[in-house]
């Protein structure tokens, strides 16, 4: 199928026009693939650390898995492994199974990579929010992947500087801008937060969380809204607290910016459900210092939250074995068993509802071993997260962002300019890719 055609036609599935036969029409494969009465062996492709130690549950276990074997091959995340999938697709020659960051899926989708598991997935949707589901699925009744776990954000901060300076826990984000500047003056030296331009992720969910939808579509064309007033709100509001000066504007990850939490000139973190794990490397004079609060509303009437982070398991359309394939995702990412095996093996914070106040998650962090109910007001959060809308080149997107946001908040400039090249950068690689563009 000619590129340009096939790409239209995975618009129109997304906007929930054509649904899983736009990929049919793709090579997907045919239902005698999908079933296998011998022995199936499977290959999956995941970064997770541990994942071998988990599917060996699998493998080790009676009836139904002992005629499926699947063998874990440990692989680069992020943009690395979405280019090799594509590669080995191009191919044919594509793994059964593959982890897939939520954001990557429509770059799998329109590529035909991913095959609809819709047939093979039983109730597995009960087991998940809404809006994580959602994802998946890209607003079709296809399903692409099943959700493995999520990254809701939250607000962290130094319970005890925060009272040693007489600071109030910010429910909104007026009272956060607030906070900073006051903090500003009691201590020069010392600053709320950082704005960091080094993961484009941390943006995205926070523009996720003001109502950005940087991708739909219209018909059979793709629309672009990283400009949209929601979007523009959230870096005026950044941009302002960077150029006012009341906000460090340097990047995480960094040695300074370890010393700065570990030694109290940073007392506050915007971040996700995974923050212990980071704070426990990089601020490890502050263990138990530390606590955990909703992410400020833009109005008190409002109670939602951004995703950073998070990923999924889908089945390849290159698989003969889709059936098998699709039960095992289903088990990896619903079974108790499972699920408490990832987060043992593989510090994750499952999607499924249901583990997200049982097994390892039924006492705090032990970072954290100071607040008794980290998770369940964790599990409470995660119920709040905003739907999100991906593209097929987010990765356009995001490393335009490092680039325009990092020089912008080096410089103290206008983020909305960044804003505005992130933009056009996006769109003009959607149309150079042969995508339709709505203006």
């Amino acid at each position: 199928m000619p590129n340009t055609k096939r790409r239209r036609l995975v618009a129109s599935a997304v906007a929930a026009t054509l649904g899983a036969t736009a990929l049919a029409a793709c090579g997907s494969s045919d239902d005698g693939g999908r079933t296998s009465s011998g022995p199936v062996s499977l290959t999956y492709w995941t970064w997770t650390p541990g994942m071998d130690k988990v599917v060996d549950l699998w493998n080790k276990g009676p009836g139904k898995k002992a005629r499926i074997t699947v063998t874990v091959k440990k692989q680069a995340s992020g943009d690395t492994l979405v280019t090799k999938i594509l590669t080995a697709h191009r191919a044919g020659k594509a793994p059964d199974l593959v982890q897939a960051e939520y954001q990557a899926l429509p770059t799998l989708v329109s590529n035909g990579a991913l095959a609809d598991m819709a047939k093979d997935v039983g109730d597995a949707k009960t087991k998940f929010a809404d809006g994580v589901w959602q994802q998946t699925t890209l607003g079709t009744d296809a399903v692409y992947a099943v959700p493995q776990d999520i990254g809701p954000m939250m607000f962290y901060y130094r319970a005890d500087l925060f009272e040693k300076y007489g600071l109030t826990v910010p429910a909104t984000w007026e009272q956060f801008a607030d906070t900073a500047r006051e903090l500003k003056k009691k201590a020069p030296d010392t600053d709320l937060t950082t704005f960091s331009a080094n993961d484009s992720g941390l943006f995205a969910g926070l523009a996720q969380q003001a109502g950005a939808r940087w991708w739909t579509t219209e018909g059979q064309k793709w629309k672009v809204g990283i400009n949209d007033a929601a979007t523009k709100k959230v870096a005026d509001f950044w941009g302002g607290l960077v150029k006012e000066g009341v906000i460090d504007n340097q990047p995480m990850y960094t040695p300074a910016w370890n010393k700065a939490l570990d030694t109290g000139q940073q007392i506050a973190w915007v971040s996700a459900v995974w923050a212990p794990g980071t704070l426990t490397t990089a601020a490890p004079d502050t263990k138990g210092k530390w606590a955990m609060a909703p992410l400020p509303q833009w109005s008190n009437s409002e109670n939602v939250t951004g995703s950073w982070g998070g990923s999924s398991t889908a089945v390849t359309t290159d698989s003969a074995h889709t059936e098998a394939a699709a039960e095992f995702a289903v088990w990896l990412n619903t079974d108790g068993d499972a699920l408490n095996a990832l987060a043992k093996e593989s510090g994750i914070y499952p999607a499924s509802t249901s583990a997200q106040l049982s097994g390892a998650f039924m006492t705090p962090p032990d970072y954290f071993s100071t607040q008794a109910d980290f998770y369940t007001l964790a599990s409470e959060i995660a119920k709040t997260t905003a739907p999100s809308a991906w593209g097929p080149n987010v990765n356009v997107a995001y490393t335009t962002f490092n680039d325009a946001f990092g020089a912008a908040a080096k410089n103290r400039s206008d983020f909305s300019a960044a804003l505005d090249t992130m933009q056009a950068d996006t769109v003009a690689d959607l149309k150079k890719q042969g995508f339709e563009v709505s203006e």
